[in-house]
C-alpha cells in the first residue's frame, strides 16, 4: 500500500476526467479498480461468492460498499466511509445498500468501465436490479479507467521494477534446476519456488514450453516430458510484489542451440532493440509493432499470436496492445512489454519478452535485457 497521497491524487485526476465527461459517479466492481483508488490488497478476491463495490463521486472521497468481512482491512486504507452488509445474502447481496448510497450521494449519471479488457464483477441479475432501483441506465466510463491506469506514477514504476528484479534473480538461477533429464513439470514447480525464494509475494502466472529446436505452444500446462539435448526451454513469468506484476520470459538451450535457433533468437533481440530505439512520448503502440515486425517477418504483419506486447501493471496484461490497429499515443510513465515472436522452422517458434517504461526522452528497461547468445544448460 502506498502513501494516502497517491490514492488521493488518483481520485482527483479521475474526478477531473469525470467532470469533462459529464459523469457524477463512478461504480467500480473489480479488484484492480478498487485497489487503484484504495490500496485494498487481498487474495480474498479469489472467491467469487461476494461482490465488492466502490463509488467515486464527483467530489469528495470514494465510498466503499463491501461485505462486513472486509471492513477491518479496508479500514486500514485512506477510505473512511465504509458501508457494509453481511454477505453472502441470497435476498439482497449489497444491492439495496449500494443503491441507497448512490442516491444519498446525489449521483444522477453513474458510469462503470465497459470497454475492452474490462468486466463486471457482480451478478447480471443484481446489475439489472440496481438499474431498476435507481430508475436509470448505468453508462460507460468512456475509457476513463484505462486512460488513468495506463500512465504509472513513480511509485508504481518502482513497484514494477522491484518485481522485475525478483524475476531477474530467479531467471539467473534456472541452471540450478533445469538440465537434460529433468521433467518440464519439475522445472515449472522449482522455478516458482525460486521466484518465491527471491522475494515474490506470489506467482499467479507461469507459462512456457520446451521442444527440439523450439516449441510449438506457450500456454499449455507443463508436461512430465524430460528435457533433452537439443531442446529450447522457455519460461515466462508474471510474479507479483506489492500488488504489481512483472511479465517477461527467457529462453534457454539444452546443449548447443542449432544455427536456426541462434539466428532466430538474435533476431528477437534485434526486434526488441528496434522498438526501444523509437519508444518515446508521441510514438504509438502501432509504431512499436511495426518496428519489431519489420525484423521478425519482414513486415508481413505479425503472426497468429495477435500482438507483440502490451501494457503492464496491477494486471499481467493491460492496455494498450501492440498491434497495427492500436494507435494509443505513448506518454511518459507507461509501462509496456515488448514481446516479438519468430518461426524457426518445422512448425516451431521462439518468443522473447522484456519490460520497459516510457520516459521523457525515450525508454528504459525494467527487466535486465537478455543478450543475443542464449544461456546454455
Amino acid at each position: 500500500m502506498f502513501a494516502d497521497t497517491e490514492y488521493q491524487s488518483r481520485t482527483r485526476r479521475a474526478q477531473a476526467m469525470m467532470a469533462d465527461r459529464g459523469i457524477d459517479g463512478l461504480l467500480l466492481t473489480t479488484e484492480p479498480e478498487v485497489r487503484y483508488f484504495t490500496g485494498y490488497l487481498t487474495r480474498f478476491w479469489e472467491s467469487p461468492a461476494r461482490p465488492w463495490f466502490l463509488i467515486v463521486p464527483a467530489t469528495g472521497d470514494p465510498v466503499a460498499v463491501i461485505p462486513t468481512i472486509g471492513a477491518e482491512l479496508m479500514g486500514r486504507s485512506w477510505i473512511t466511509d465504509i458501508r457494509t452488509w453481511r454477505s453472502p445474502d441470497y435476498d439482497d447481496d449489497g444491492v439495496g445498500l449500494l443503491a441507497a448510497t448512490i442516491k444519498e450521494l446525489g449521483i444522477k449519471t453513474l458510469a462503470t468501465p465497459m470497454g475492452l479488457e474490462t468486466h463486471l464483477r457482480m451478478p447480471l441479475d443484481d446489475y439489472a436490479r440496481l438499474e431498476a432501483t435507481l430508475g436509470s441506465k448505468i453508462v460507460s466510463d468512456d475509457g476513463m479507467i484505462p486512460a488513468l491506469r495506463m500512465v504509472k506514477s513513480d511509485v508504481e514504476v518502482a513497484a514494477i521494477q522491484t518485481a522485475c528484479d525478483v524475476a531477474n534473480r530467479a531467471f539467473a538461477r534456472v541452471p540450478e534446476i533445469a538440465k537434460a533429464g529433468v521433467p518440464l513439470s519439475t522445472v515449472f514447480r522449482k522455478f516458482q519456488m525460486l521466484c518465491l525464494d527471491e522475494g515474490a509475494d506470489f506467482v499467479p502466472y507461469l507459462s512456457g514450453g520446451a521442444g527440439q529446436g523450439g516449441y510449438d505452444d506457450v500456454i499449455s500446462p507443463a508436461s512430465d516430458t524430460p528435457l533433452a539435448d537439443g531442446d529450447i526451454l522457455m519460461l515466462d513469468t508474471g510474479l507479483i510484489v506489492d500488488g504489481y506484476f512483472c511479465d517477461f520470459d527467457r529462453n534457454f538451450a539444452v546443449g548447443v542451440p542449432s544455427e536456426a535457433v541462434a539466428n532466430g533468437h538474435a533476431k528477437l533481440i534485434a526486434a526488441v532493440d528496434a522498438a526501444m530505439a523509437i519508444t518515446k512520448p508521441g510514438a504509438t503502440a502501432a509504431d512499436l509493432f511495426h518496428a519489431m515486425d519489420a525484423i521478425t517477418t519482414d513486415g508481413a504483419g505479425g503472426s497468429d499470436t495477435g500482438r507483440l506486447g502490451h501494457g503492464l501493471g496491477m494486471q499481467l496484461t493491460e492496455w494498450p496492445s501492440l498491434i497495427p490497429a492500436d494507435h494509443t499515443v505513448l506518454t511518459e510513465g507507461m509501462v509496456l512489454t515488448l514481446e516479438p515472436g519468430i518461426e524457426v522452422g518445422g512448425g516451431k517458434m521462439l518468443v522473447h519478452e522484456e519490460n520497459i517504461v516510457v520516459t521523457a526522452d525515450g525508454a528504459r528497461f525494467l527487466s535486465t535485457p537478455y543478450g543475443r547468445d542464449m544461456v546454455q544448460l
